[in-house]
């Protein structure tokens, strides 16, 4: 905006000034030449004179005298010719004319006045010539021609150039400075507006600005800006409220349930040790989940702990977790990992990513079925592919298959909210990852958690080294996803 405001004002201005300036400059050079010739004219009409009497007495002498003292003061060449072209009376040693510099002499011998030969600009050089016939009853009796140096006239040109040059370049920078001045007086609403919303960007929500900031326009806007601030300060107040309310609230049936695990547990065999240890893990990762939550709703932002993770037992771990539940819908998980596959990410970010699409493959897995579960590096990315053999989608339903609340048309009746692949797919985003969403050979849905590679010593190629910050109260962080709420997920593919 102050570039196309300096332009619009500055330029214009600049290219009137100079074409001002140039049209006053040649005016000036002119009127020097025209100067410059007047006197001469005038000079050679006195001289005019006194020739007409030193030719008709036959005498040099009478106007030799004059002529070298016009000389030597004016630095000019002063010469009478007679009638016959011959110099017939001078100041100084005279050379010989050109056939180009005669010219003029025959036509004042021929009785026609001459003009100036030659403009008085700074770049000519050479002299002003002028050429008078001198008459004597009417009949031509001579000619006397007068060449002034064109150094004078050339030095005054120079000097008013230089004064007007110097004049404009002071005109400039005063009307840059003034421009500049004006763009920021102009600019100073906009560079507030401007500061309050970097201000709400980082988190201060009651950055606001005065209503009469700017004109009348201006402050329209402003008071449009503050009553939207005001909005989005309520929603995100009430959004950390329900946050922090739902977090505070679930801990406590949470702390209920885990107890009565550990009671359950001390009436049961060895057999069920496994059982109770995972249902302790899936308690003590609803815990995590919650206590994230609650530092989100009260800090007003999320920093991912991003550690080195391998992927392949996260998939393990996982589809144990998932196991029972697929068991009941009669499904099997078959998980795959051809070794340790180690990314820098946020664990609990890309479990939660995971479990979604379980939960949505299992939701739409034919009983009898199995849901492949593989991780692979490949490269400079790893990836976590979830495959079911449900009826998958059309070719045209994959893009929406990641937009909120979206489910396909044949699917209706199945429940869900449409938020799995969703979710998914913010909290790859979130840590420099992509959801990828296909149609496999043989049918059904594959759906692939493509994450950044990360180095041995646990650095992360491209974005994974930066801190990844989601939005305290966007779905991915307020729904915890898992096996304990297996119908709280939407289906992505439905």
């Amino acid at each position: 905006m102050r570039r196309r405001l300096v332009t619009v004002f500055l330029v214009p201005m600049i290219i009137i000034l100079l074409a001002l300036g140039g049209a006053y400059g040649l005016s000036a050079a002119r009127s020097i030449q025209q100067q410059v010739s007047s006197q001469l004219i005038g000079d050679l009409s006195y001289f005019t004179t006194g020739a007409s009497q030193a030719l008709r007495a036959g005498d040099p002498a009478m106007i030799e005298s004059e002529l070298r003292r016009y000389g030597s003061l004016y630095d000019a060449e002063v010469v009478v010719y007679d009638r016959s072209g011959m110099s017939w009376a001078t100041g100084s040693r005279v050379a010989e004319l050109t056939e180009e510099e005669r010219e003029p002499v025959r036509l004042a011998l021929s009785g026609r006045r001459g003009e100036p030969v030659s403009d008085a600009l700074p770049w000519t050089t050479g002299e002003t010539v002028i050429v008078e016939p001198v008459f004597d009853d009417g009949s031509v009796i001579g000619a006397v021609r007068i060449a002034a140096s064109t150094e004078a006239p050339r030095r005054a040109i120079l000097t008013q150039w230089s004064v007007l040059i110097a004049a404009s370049a002071a005109i400039i920078a005063a009307l840059i400075w003034a421009v500049y001045r004006l763009a920021s007086w102009v600019l100073k609403p906009l560079r507030r507006v401007d500061s309050a919303m970097a201000a709400i960007e980082h988190g201060e929500m009651g950055a606001r600005i005065s209503d009469d900031t700017g004109p009348p326009e201006m402050q329209r806007m402003v008071r449009m800006f503050n009553q939207m601030a005001e909005e989005i300060e309520r929603v995100m107040t009430r959004q950390q409220e329900f946050v922090m309310n739902a977090s505070h609230e679930l801990r406590n049936p949470l702390g209920a349930l885990l107890l009565r695990v550990e009671y359950l547990a001390t009436g049961l065999d060895e057999g069920w040790l496994d059982d109770i240890e995972h249902a302790r893990e899936e308690g003590r990762r609803m815990t995590r989940i919650l206590d994230t939550l609650l530092h989100v709703a009260r800090d007003g932002k999320s920093d991912s702990a991003f550690v080195v993770v391998d992927l392949g037992e996260l998939a393990d771990a996982r589809s144990v977790a998932w196991r029972e539940r697929a068991a009941e819908l009669w499904v099997a998980i078959h998980p795959s990992v051809a070794g340790p596959v180690l990314a820098l990410t946020d664990r609990m970010a890309v479990e939660s990513a995971l479990d979604a699409i379980l939960d949505n493959a299992l939701k739409f897995a034919p009983r009898g079925t199995v849901v492949d579960l593989t991780v692979y590096s490949r490269g400079g990315e790893h990836f976590i592919v979830v495959r079911d053999r449900g009826r998958g989608l059309e070719e045209d339903q994959l893009e929406h298959a990641t937009t909120r609340f979206w489910r396909s048309p044949q699917d209706q009746n199945v429940p869900g909210s449409g938020l799995g692949l969703a979710i998914a797919s913010d909290l790859l985003e979130a840590l420099g990852g992509r959801l990828i969403v296909e149609l496999p050979d043989g049918g059904g849905l594959q759906v692939t958690l493509a994450l950044p590679a990360a180095d041995p010593s646990g650095s992360a190629r491209g974005d994974m080294g930066e801190t990844a910050r989601r939005d305290p109260t966007s779905p991915a962080h307020s729904d915890p996803t898992g096996p304990a709420q297996p119908d709280s997920r939407g289906a992505g593919d439905a």
